[in-house]
């Protein structure tokens, strides 16, 4: 086994152990590989000297006998997690210049476990997108494109540059983050298997935050076991996080039995919207297929208040938004707006705001302060979390009558083109998270695993919901489409 980029984790893991390769050369491969892909631009915050210095380390702690699952794993961090020293701006120009002298918990954490940084990856601003196109660092580009085609694609949104960067063998896994999906549709887009943990189970201290209600980090890998594995060292309670839960940590890479005769696996009837094109429906149909064929009962659900789903969330996105932005106005850090010589520190705040923030961004700021103004509070936020109530209480009735997890599809579509919705409705764009965002506002797990290509020769994705607190049988759940599916399918090297 050589020191390739192409390697799992697990695969990584056991050559590190067997001193077949030296973190130092795996991190090495890694650095090269990122030094080549520029016109990806996944990566925007470069750390190989850091880098070399953690894989050092981690070749002694391999040395020692101390080398925990992710030990000399070299790997990405969204551009939303705070890394000490490092920048981390959530791809906005209002945080310019901003290193913080912290580190998040989840980062924290994976750097204990060893884990080698190897840099910042781009994804939208703030993280509100669906295609990596609201980034000020420009768009990250999907490793793939379409048959015929030399078209840039996206490689889906907010944490496009960790799919990308992971689909193109740029590192061996990446953090991403998921509010409404932005985990699970990427990692459709690009082929790679991305999960959204239970509300909870990953701590959000040190993560810019979006909707705080909806925000969960999660892992960007491969593979359903190498998920797994960098689930468990991201997991864990926070006393600095109140939303944090106190529970154990399973070991989510020892559940993947692939075992699930028995198994109640639900079909939401409401997910099969209008317009859905054949080759998605296909791709569903043959995943529920490839459960039965393992065993497990496929049944047919009603989640009757799916249809409300996207408009609650894009009033309750906003509107938490809106508060939690209201905290860039260049005073304490950041970008600071030139001033005349009679401005006050309102014109300080307005000028700042008006150069910082991305059209998009702006967009949902004003939209959560209309929804939560005084006279359309009433009318639209609590509606709103009404509505919500209602959605999460649809999935507590399914799994109540012994469903044990639920198959849909993770996207609408494959991978559109950079540019392609520029002109459009916001609202199309926003469509990209129907099959998605009932998951972060019930507060559930989901995965997203490949599960074939379209006709162009791009990947699909299938989605699976899991109980509350319940990753490991989803993820057993997700080895099974994994296996079954047999996805080996690589982007061509074009970049």
């Amino acid at each position: 086994m050589s020191a390739g980029t192409d390697l799992t984790i697990a695969a990584a893991r056991d050559g590190l152990r067997r001193g077949e390769f030296s973190a130092r050369e795996l991190t090495g491969a890694c650095i090269a590989a990122i030094e080549q892909a520029g016109r990806l631009n996944a990566v925007v915050h470069f750390t190989p000297e850091r880098a070399l210095e953690m894989a050092d380390a981690a070749d002694a702690r391999l040395r020692a006998g101390d080398a925990p699952d992710l030990c000399g794993i070299p790997i990405g961090i969204k551009d939303l997690f705070c890394t000490k020293g490092v920048e981390s701006q959530a791809a906005s120009r209002i945080l310019e210049g901003f290193r913080p002298r912290y580190e998040s918990t989840v980062t924290a954490q994976l750097w204990a476990e060893g884990a080698v940084m190897l840099g910042k990856l781009n994804m939208d601003e703030f993280a509100m997108g669906s295609s990596n196109e609201t980034s000020c660092y420009g768009p990250a580009i999907n490793p793939w494109r379409a048959r015929g085609d030399d078209r840039n694609l996206t490689p889906g949104g907010s944490s496009g540059g960790s799919a990308a960067a992971v689909a193109a063998g740029l590192c061996l896994a990446a953090t991403g983050t998921d509010t409404g999906g932005s985990i699970r549709q990427p990692a459709a887009f690009t082929g790679i298997t991305g999960v959204k943990p239970t509300y909870g189970r990953c701590s959000r201290w040190g993560i810019v935050a979006f909707a705080s209600s909806l925000d969960q980090a999660g892992p960007m890998t491969r593979t359903v076991r190498d998920a797994a594995i960098m689930l468990r060292a991201m997991s864990g309670h926070d006393p600095k996080d109140s939303t944090s839960a106190d529970l154990p940590v399973p070991d989510f890479e020892a559940a993947l039995s692939g075992g699930i005769r028995g198994r109640r696996i639900g079909i939401p009837r409401e997910y099969r919207v209008d317009g859905m094109p054949a080759e998605i429906e296909k791709v569903w149909e043959q995943g529920a297929q490839w459960l039965r064929d393992a065993g497990a009962e496929v049944v047919e659900v009603s989640l009757p208040h799916t249809r409300h789903a996207l408009p609650v969330y894009y009033v309750l996105a906003p509107a938490e938004a809106s508060s939690n932005l209201a905290r860039y106005d260049g005073v304490r850090y950041g970008r600071r707006a030139r001033l005349g010589p009679n401005d006050g520190v309102l014109e300080l705040y307005e000028a700042t705001r008006a150069e910082g923030f991305g059209r998009e961004v702006k967009r949902r700021v004003m939209i959560g302060a209309y929804v939560l103004s005084a006279g359309f509070y009433d009318a639209y936020y609590l509606r709103a979390q009404k509505v919500r109530t209602l959605i999460r209480r649809d999935f507590e009735t399914v799994f109540a009558e012994g469903i044990d997890a639920l198959l849909t599809p993770a996207t609408p579509s494959a991978a559109f083109a950079i540019g392609e919705m520029a002109g459009a409705d916001p609202v199309q764009m926003y469509l990209n998270d129907v099959f998605t965002v009932t998951v972060n506002l019930a507060g559930l797990p989901g995965v997203s695993v490949p599960a074939g290509l379209d006709a162009r020769g791009l990947p699909l994705g299938l989605q699976i919901i899991g109980r509350p607190w319940d990753e490991a049988g989803m993820l057993n759940v997700a080895s099974v489409i994994e296996a079954a599916a047999g996805f080996t399918a690589r982007p061509e090297r074009w970049w």
